[in-house]
């Protein structure tokens, strides 16, 4: 029987029986990933971000054919189908619908009448506050260690921050950013934080289906080997320090033409179609402040991301991390990596107990 002091309101608010979430990371998290963690009793995001609608669809059936637990499925709110993805989340019963981006008052209006849990992750006290406002159900606040897209905030500021910030409007915290095992669990909950969410963690799981000569990079990579750079998509995107990413912090990509020779010379790396980029190219520029250069390394950047985490090509070195990958030295299964995280955050709350009666 799990610790009670790990029930937390997160676990009734979403219907798991540990307070952990698997994060929906692009090109990693899919059925397999999602259901293991929802079968060991974590939420599981499937990543549908960088799915077209049919496979987004299949994922949901293959988790669902796989565990009646509840998960939850990461969208992206500037997707030209959003709103038809919004209707199958619904049509389906789908417990939890997660954002990367404020997904705005009307989206969030439309899952909660219908009575999805709705999750975007935020980075800063005030985003916090603004999507309190729209009637979210919780955030995932990560902190600057978190891998992939993140802010500049550490995770011990910014957890605090938010929770603060939240007290009283019955919004659930997720604690997000660094987080590896039970320790990391047990302090978010003396923080404040009613959960915590692993996106590395996970993927260095024999659950994902990332391939193994990536993760054996991963499990390579020292604490000191990661990067928060602007150069791959013009926003701060924490990653493994690769040659590639050298590069392109040396070219800087300011201008135009060079940021769109190399996005065509990357294109050619990972095989991306021209229209394909170009359609991308132009709904980022729709929904984004970003340059031109900017939008011609934006809109190719997931397909450097995908040529390495599904293809496998190491040589594309696009490989994102949080900073606690250094601590990760070995490949569990999701549910080992569950159990395992409960078993610490149970040892670390008893020594504190036991610090304090004596």
């Amino acid at each position: 029987m799990a610790d009670p002091r790990l029930h937390t309101r997160f676990c009734d608010l979403v219907g798991v029986r540990h307070p952990m979430v698997q994060t929906g990371m692009g090109w990693v998290s899919g059925s397999r990933l999602t259901a293991a963690t929802a079968e060991a009793g974590g939420l599981g995001i499937i990543a549908a971000a960088p799915m077209t609608f049919e496979q987004m669809a299949t994922a949901i059936d293959e988790v669902r054919a796989a565990t009646d637990a509840p998960f939850g499925v990461n969208l992206r709110t500037d997707a030209a189908d959003v709103d038809r993805r919004v209707d199958h989340l619904i049509a389906e019963g789908v417990r939890v619908a997660s954002f990367a981006q404020a997904p705005g008052r009307a989206i969030v209006e439309r899952l909660k009448e219908a009575g999805v849990v709705v999750i975007p992750t935020i980075g800063a006290r005030r985003h916090a506050e603004k999507v309190a406002e729209w009637g979210v159900d919780a955030v995932i606040a990560q902190g600057a260690e978190g891998g992939g897209h993140t802010g500049t905030v550490p995770t011990t500021q910014l957890v605090p921050q938010v929770i603060d910030a939240l007290d009283g409007t019955g919004v659930a915290v997720v604690a997000a950013g660094g987080f590896t095992d039970g320790r990391g669990l047990a302090a978010a909950l003396a923080w404040g934080a009613d959960a915590i969410a692993m996106g590395t963690r996970f993927l260095l799981t024999t659950d994902s289906d990332v391939p193994e000569a990536v993760k054996a990079v991963y499990l390579a990579t020292p604490v000191t080997g990661t990067v928060v750079t602007r150069a791959i998509d013009g926003a701060p995107q924490r990653v493994i320090d690769t040659d590639l990413v050298r590069h392109l912090e040396r070219s800087r990509l300011l201008a135009f033409p060079r940021a769109a020779a190399n996005a065509l010379r990357f294109r050619r790396l990972t095989g991306t179609g021209l229209g394909e980029l170009l359609a991308e190219g132009l709904r980022m520029k729709r929904n984004s402040e970003l340059t031109w250069g900017q939008v011609a390394m934006a809109a190719n950047a997931p397909m450097l991301t995908r040529a390495t985490m599904v293809e496998g090509r190491t040589e594309v070195g696009i490989l994102p991390t949080g900073q606690g990958v250094g601590s990760i030295e070995e490949l569990p299964s999701s549910g080992e990596l569950v159990a395992r995280t409960v078993a610490e955050a149970t040892a670390a709350l008893d020594r504190l107990v036991a610090a304090g009666e004596g």
